[in-house]
C-alpha cells in the first residue's frame, strides 16, 4: 500500500524513479539523455523553486523566508497582534487575514470571545488587515478560496495550515513567527529536505482522502521519515484525484511531522481557481526533467483500503478489515496504551 525508499531517489521526466545507488548517475544519464549531477537535480523540485523565490538570505543553505500572506483565527490573533504592537507594529506589511471560526459561539466566559472578535475588527481597520466575521468561513476554507496561489507561500498560526494541493507551500507555526513577519523579520531555517510522494493508480470506490492520509501517516510518523521536510506529491496518480480529494489528503500532512507540502498542478487545479474567480493565481507546477529527492514514498492508490485511526494519535492506524479481524486485541492494546499514559502522568 505504501512503500518507503531507503535513501534518496531521482525522478526523471515525472515518471521514472531511479534510487540513489552506486549506478544512479549512469541510469539517470540514460533515462534523461544527458548527465545530471545530484546538485543540479535537487534544484529541480517544485519545493526548491518556491523556497528560492521567497528566500532573502542569498544562500539556499540558510533560508530567511518572507511569506506572501498570513492567516490566523480568533484563538491566536489577539496574542500575535498584541505582541507585535508592543514591539512597534505600525501596519501589516502583507495581507493578514483574521478569521473568527474557532471561538465563534461567544459562549465561553461571558462575552470574552465577542471581545476578541471586536479586537480583531479594530486591528484590521487600523493596520490594514482582512477581517472575516464569525460564521462566514473557516480559516482554511477562506485561505484556499481567497489566498492560495500557485508558487506562493502562506504562514498561518494554525497547525493544519496546508494548501499544497493548490500549489501553495503553507506552514503552520506558533504566534511568534507571525509576529516576526509583521515586524518585517524573516522565517529562519536550514533548507529542508524534500520527500517525493509518488502516486500511481486511482482509489477504489469507498476509499476517501482521509484513508489515503491515514495510510501515509501510519507509514511515516513513528520513523520520522518526513520530519521537518517538505512532502512533494508527484506522479500520474495525482491527476486521478479531484481537487477536493487532494485537499483532504494534504490538510492531514501536518500529522506526519513534515514542515510543509506541495503538489504538482494540472487542469483540475486550474478549474478550482477559475471557479473561485481567481484564475490568474494558477500556473502549472511540475518538477524538472530530472529532480532529486531526499526520500521517496510510493503509493498505489488502488491498494489503499478504508482506514481507521485508534487512540492516541492518527499514526495508530489500521484498515477496517484489520480492525474487524482483530478487534479484541487492538482494543486491548489501546487500553494498555491509555493506562501507560496515565501512569506516566502520575510520575510527572
Amino acid at each position: 500500500m505504501v512503500r518507503l525508499a531507503e535513501g534518496g531517489a531521482y525522478l526523471v521526466k515525472g515518471n521514472t524513479i531511479i534510487p540513489d545507488k552506486d549506478n544512479a548517475a549512469a541510469a539517470v544519464a540514460q533515462a534523461a539523455g544527458r548527465e545530471v549531477s545530484k546538485e543540479e537535480a535537487l534544484k529541480n523540485t517544485i519545493a526548491y523553486g518556491i523556497l528560492k523565490e521567497h528566500n532573502t538570505s542569498g544562500t539556499m543553505d540558510k533560508l530567511k523566508i518572507r511569506f506572501d500572506k498570513l492567516t490566523s483565527h480568533d484563538i491566536t490573533f489577539v496574542g500575535i497582534i498584541q505582541t507585535a504592537r508592543a514591539s512597534g507594529l505600525e501596519k501589516f506589511p502583507m495581507p493578514y487575514v483574521l478569521t473568527n471560526c474557532h471561538n465563534s459561539l461567544c459562549a465561553v466566559g461571558g462575552t470574552i470571545n465577542e471581545d476578541d472578535h471586536m479586537f480583531g475588527l479594530s486591528c484590521a481597520k487600523k493596520y490594514g488587515g482582512v477581517y472575516v466575521p464569525p460564521h462566514q468561513a473557516v480559516i482554511h476554507q477562506f485561505a484556499r478560496e481567497m489566498l492560495a496561489g500557485c508558487g506562493k507561500m502562506i504562514l498561518g498560526s494554525d497547525s493544519h495550515t496546508r494548501y499544497g494541493a493548490l500549489g501553495t507551500m503553507a506552514v503552520g507555526e506558533g504566534g511568534p513567527e507571525l509576529v516576526k513577519q509583521l515586524l518585517n523579520r524573516t522565517y529562519d531555517i536550514d533548507r529542508p529536505g524534500v520527500v517525493a510522494v509518488y502516486l500511481t493508480g486511482s482509489p477504489i470506490p469507498g476509499v476517501g482522502p482521509q484513508d489515503v492520509a491515514l495510510a501515509i501517516i501510519g507509514a511515516v510518523f513513528k520513523n520520522g521519515y518526513v520530519k521537518n521536510k517538505v512532502m512533494e506529491f508527484v506522479g500520474p496518480g495525482v491527476s486521478s484525484l479531484s481537487a477536493d480529494f487532494r485537499i483532504g489528503v494534504d490538510v492531514m500532512t501536518t500529522e506526519t511531522t513534515c514542515l510543509s507540502s506541495v503538489w504538482r498542478t494540472d487542469e483540475q487545479i486550474e478549474e478550482f481557481y477559475e471557479i473561485h474567480g481567481r484564475k490568474e493565481e494558477y500556473k502549472e507546477l511540475d518538477p524538472g526533467d530530472v529532480a532529486y529527492y531526499d526520500g521517496l514514498i510510493e503509493i498505489d492508490l488502488s491498494t489503499v483500503r478504508p482506514m481507521i485511526a485508534m487512540p492516541f494519535h492518527p499514526s495508530n492506524t489500521y484498515t477496517i478489515d484489520e480492525l474487524n479481524a482483530n478487534l479484541t486485541d487492538i482494543l486491548d492494546d489501546v487500553e494498555k496504551s491509555g493506562n501507560n499514559r496515565r501512569l506516566r502522568g502520575r510520575r510527572i
